[in-house]
């Protein structure tokens, strides 16, 4: 998993050697088989039915790369969400706004794809796709300073 968030930072910050580099990569994973982007709405329908009434993991990896100092770091952060069981009506209601589409897992939980989840255990930011928390830890690592920490006038 964090090898690709590796590999994405780690290309940008070749090309651009002088500059901090974010890299991420997110994916749902549900009885050990990854959930992608659905390919189109009956793809989307099969993994809401595959998700009702179950848990699955939301798996992000987060690198922060500079070339020029070598830093290349990356940490995962993996969420729990529970989903309530669907009806089909629900399934159909949910396929048919195209919000599934392009989204790993075939929902968004920051839309209407949070009517679908009863509850999460972990990180919500993690589960729209960046781990806000996971990239605070990298970034403190790294000694740079928080942007919004910088002092202002009186």
């Amino acid at each position: 998993m964090s090898r690709l968030a590796r590999e994405k930072a780690g290309v940008v910050s070749r090309a651009s050697p002088d500059s901090w580099v974010i890299g991420a990569d997110t994916t749902v994973v549900v009885d050990g088989r990854i959930l992608g982007k659905p390919a189109d709405t009956a793809d989307a329908r099969r993994m809401l039915r595959r998700l009702s009434g179950r848990a699955h993991h939301v798996v992000s990896a987060v690198a922060l790369a500079h070339e020029e100092r070598g830093v290349l770091r990356s940490a995962v952060s993996s969420t729990r969400v529970f989903f309530r069981k669907l009806t089909s009506q629900d399934v159909e209601w949910y396929a048919g706004t195209g919000e599934p589409m392009g989204k790993a897992g075939g929902y968004a939980i920051q839309g209407l794809g949070g009517a679908l989840v009863s509850r999460i255990e972990g990180s919500f930011s993690n589960v729209v796709g960046f781990p806000l928390e996971t990239f605070l830890a990298l970034w403190k690592e790294a000694s740079l300073p928080l942007p919004w920490a910088r002092r202002r006038p009186r």
